[in-house]
């Protein structure tokens, strides 16, 4: 049993949105997604950092979850990220996925998942783009000390969409947040391109920091334990 991490799959399978169009790596980047997802055991679960779908409502994600729900792995955990339009309550989330048999996938939000000695919590985050919505801003630090605070005592890996920090940016009231609950390590996604060479990579402060965007990871999620 292993624990991985991957974000922004960006699918468009029901949708007319294909991120094949910006060429490079993202040529083919379905496949991809498919061809990386091999050495993921029937067992293991991963953890999907946002922008996962293209798709403006459940229906029009539909393809896109199937997708990513035959995947291998026994749990697919998914947070928000700024493009999931899709998004909406956890109890419709989770009635959809029953009605239509996503049995592997599972919501991130206002909670935590076990995986053995460890609590997996994350929300959306916060990014500068943003800075002039304090409701959402206050809504995600609500969100991510909730998710924070379900783990209780167990050891805590956390996950966002949006970067708590890199070169030339700091969100303080998260990074204190992380810390304050003792969160070994963090892991992000959203940057993309260009701006993979804005990512901190390693131990900064308390937490160590890792990007897992898929065009980052080589569209493979990146393993962070057995």
């Amino acid at each position: 049993m292993a624990l991985y991490a991957i974000g922004d799959t960006h699918l468009s399978l029901g949708s007319n949105k294909p991120m094949d169009v910006f060429g490079g790596g993202w040529e083919g980047y379905v496949d991809k997604l498919r061809a990386g997802f091999e050495q993921v055991g029937p067992e293991d679960t991963v953890v999907l950092c946002g922008d996962l779908s293209w798709g403006m409502g459940l229906e029009e994600a539909e393809a896109d979850f199937a997708f990513l729900n035959a995947l291998p792995g026994r749990r697919k955990l998914m947070l928000k990220g700024n493009h999931d339009y899709w998004w909406n309550t956890a109890s419709k989330m989770n009635r959809f996925f029953a009605e239509h048999g996503l049995d592997t996938l599972h919501i991130l939000h206002n909670n935590c998942y076990e995986y053995g000695d460890y609590a997996l919590c994350g929300t959306r985050g916060w990014f500068y783009e943003e800075k002039g919505d304090q409701k959402v801003f206050k809504r995600e630090l609500i969100r991510l000390e909730a998710s924070l605070k379900a783990a209780g005592e167990k050891k805590k890996l956390c996950f966002l969409h949006y970067p708590p920090l890199y070169q030339g940016y700091r969100c303080p009231e998260i990074i204190a947040l992380l810390e304050q609950y003792g969160v070994e390590r963090c892991y992000y996604g959203h940057l993309h391109g260009g701006s993979h060479r804005l990512a901190v990579e390693g131990l900064q402060g308390k937490v160590e920091y890792h990007l897992v965007s898929a065009d980052y990871t080589g569209f493979r999620p990146q393993k962070i334990c057995e």
